[in-house]
């Protein structure tokens, strides 16, 4: 298994109308991520049980360049041309992986 040095959290609200297509396309977005990315370790999406316009991306890659490659590949372009217009506000937070702390259960 990959270890991740690097992480990405995002906080999205989502306009109301657009909630459904982002879902697609967010979960879409987190296969083509794993399975195209070799640096991708993880991306997982999850939504707030109060407000489900309110979406938490958690991912994470063998380092800090991995995320940036990911910034530049063409499913990421279109994914973020697709929701531009869906989104209300966006909140990221770019975090390093304690050394020594993945502990798979």
């Amino acid at each position: 298994m990959k270890q991740p040095k690097f992480a990405i959290a995002v906080t999205f609200h989502i306009k109301s109308e657009f909630v459904d297509a982002f879902r697609a396309r967010i979960v879409q977005q987190a296969r083509d991520s794993i399975q195209i990315e070799p640096g991708c370790c993880q991306f997982d999406v999850l939504f707030a049980e109060s407000d489900p316009s309110t979406f938490f991306l958690y991912e994470t890659y063998v380092d800090a360049e991995a995320f940036e490659t990911h910034k530049k590949t063409a499913h990421f372009a279109d994914y973020d041309r697709t929701v531009a217009d869906w989104i209300l506000s966006k909140n990221v937070q770019r975090l390093t992986v304690l050394e020594n702390s993945n502990v798979n259960l």
